[in-house]
């Protein structure tokens, strides 16, 4: 167990007296509202204002806005937990939540004030992150969670090589798979953390059986594996080598979900959704495998990713730490088991439809779905995360991740 913080003795607006507080509520706002507004963008029915074609702008604010926010309130809710140091909250907390929300309005109306200003203005929130969680792990000493701060380096220089190439070649193919790339590995990593401790702390107390196999030199290789082959296929997505490389990754990574216990837990749906998200990962390491072949669309694998693991993710972890660090239980409410079966629905609706299974309102099913998933948490943890805290803090994401 890593240490808790202390507290600032602190009277602003309850949201922003921790980071996952505005965040994660805006992340569940943006995911619901963009992909509603998404579809009658890229079939012309509604225009905005933007310098990016119809799915460029879905991309880059899905993955820029929505999945940044989503990172952003779970490494300032888990760095004071990992370094034992005071969270950033008010007056600070607001310059980022801030620099966030300039940049969706810069991207949504960069036909207006140009691309390069609205890179600018986008690039801004990345940076504070980065600069902000690098400042406590250097502070805290907490060498070994350095590596996230290089992931949200990568990630922002994703975000501006994404503007550039848009800017300058009218799309942005390569820097899209970098963006991808760099979010899963993330949930790769913080997820070889929590999964496996999450299921072992709600199994042990409950007699003997099949535990979780802890972070150990096997999940070091499949990181590595799977960098590797996400490398190759952000440089080379339809040579063989990437497709080897993609499909020894799927591999290794239901290898490693196998090692969880997951079958041992599929009573609590809090825990149960985490395994659920990360089968998402082999599941479009394969498919993606398969497109490198020519043997399926890029489609399906690329939204087992994005709608499947980083949507299924993002919601288990923002449900579970928004409970947890606001002193209720760790228990699903039908509210959020709803959420769970939205995104799962909407995510397997997306993938059958990019394979070109099943009849066209197909897309329509999953991106209602989806959206709904979202708009429901928000909707059902609104008072959660702009109330007030319940007693004492129980143990959560952050504090194991």
């Amino acid at each position: 167990m890593a240490p808790i913080p202390r507290l600032r003795s602190y009277e602003g607006p309850a949201l922003l007296s921790y980071g996952f507080r505005p965040f994660f509520l805006l992340a569940a706002l943006q995911a619901g509202l963009t992909i509603l507004v998404w579809l009658p963008f890229v079939t012309g029915r509604l225009a905005i204002p933007t310098a990016f074609g119809p799915i460029d702008w879905h991309i880059h604010e899905m993955l820029f806005g929505y999945q940044a926010a989503a990172i952003g309130g779970f490494l300032l809710t888990a760095i004071p937990n990992w370094t034992g140091r005071l969270p950033v909250q008010g007056t600070p907390l607001l310059v980022l939540v801030l620099a966030w929300v300039a940049g969706r309005i810069a991207v949504s109306a960069s036909a207006y004030i140009g691309w390069r200003l609205a890179m600018a203005v986008d690039a801004l929130f990345l940076l504070l992150l980065a600069a902000a969680a690098a400042r406590e792990i250097l502070a805290g000493r907490n060498w070994r969670n350095l590596k996230v701060v290089v992931l949200v380096g990568l990630l922002l220089a994703a975000n501006l090589a994404f503007h550039l190439e848009a800017g300058l070649t009218g799309g942005a193919e390569v820097s899209r798979r970098l963006a991808i790339a760099v979010v899963l590995m993330l949930v790769v990593l913080i997820a070889g953390r929590i999964v496996p401790s999450f299921t072992r702390n709600w199994l042990a107390p409950r007699g003997e059986g099949r535990l979780p196999v802890p972070f150990a030199g096997f999940d070091k290789f499949v990181l590595a594996a799977s960098a590797i082959a996400l490398a190759l296929w952000v440089a080379s997505p339809d040579g063989p080598a990437s497709g080897l490389a993609l499909g020894l990754a799927a591999l290794l990574n239901l290898v490693r979900l196998a090692r969880w216990a997951g079958d041992r837990c599929w009573r609590n749906p809090l825990l149960i959704i985490l395994h659920v998200g990360y089968l998402f990962v082999p599941v479009g390491f394969a498919l993606t495998a398969a497109a490198s072949f020519g043997l399926v669309g890029t489609g399906a694998g690329l939204h087992a990713w994005t709608a499947g693991a980083f949507g299924t993710m993002t919601l288990a972890v923002m449900s579970r730490a928004s409970l947890g660090h606001t002193g209720r239980p760790l228990v699903a409410t039908a509210a959020t088991q709803a959420c769970y079966v939205l995104v799962v629905i909407g995510t397997v609706a997306r993938i059958c439809s990019a394979l070109g299974h099943g009849p066209a309102a197909l897309l329509h099913v999953a991106a209602l779905s989806w959206s709904l998933a979202f708009l429901v948490f928000a909707l059902a943890y609104w008072q959660v995360l702009t109330g007030a805290r319940l007693g004492p803090k129980a143990p959560s994401v952050a504090q194991q991740a």
